[in-house]
């Protein structure tokens, strides 16, 4: 996804890009990984979970569903701004590339960010 489709608020949501997180995830669990249901006052409210959650939901995803052995947590790929702009993934069935790409990931996982930050 080249840019963030998800809103804080789900019907907010084009159906456009709402069927482009269908094809991308494979079926609509993408949902339950991007808002959670909380009562409110009168009412349950939808909420947008964080970015980070969402990317954990298609690490698992990779490995439940894709059948990848070795998925290795994701690496924030930041702009000039430091924001997170996508995340990167990999998997793999051997444990040989998982270490690779671990190794690769620990060496640049903070890189970009604010020294404070």
């Amino acid at each position: 996804m080249n840019r963030n489709v998800l809103w804080h608020k789900s019907e907010r949501v084009s159906d456009l890009q709402k069927e482009r997180m269908t094809r991308f995830w494979g079926d609509t669990s993408w949902e339950n990984a991007a808002y959670q249901t909380t009562p409110g006052l009168f009412e349950e409210m939808q909420e947008k979970t964080t970015n980070e959650v969402v990317a954990e939901a298609f690490r698992a995803r990779l490995m439940e569903v894709g059948g990848f052995k070795y998925v290795p947590a994701p690496m924030p790929m930041r702009n000039s701004k430091t924001a997170i702009v996508y995340f990167l993934f990999f998997a793999a069935q051997q444990p040989t590339a998982d270490r690779i790409v671990k190794d690769i990931f620990a060496k640049y996982q903070h890189y970009g960010e604010t020294p404070n930050g």
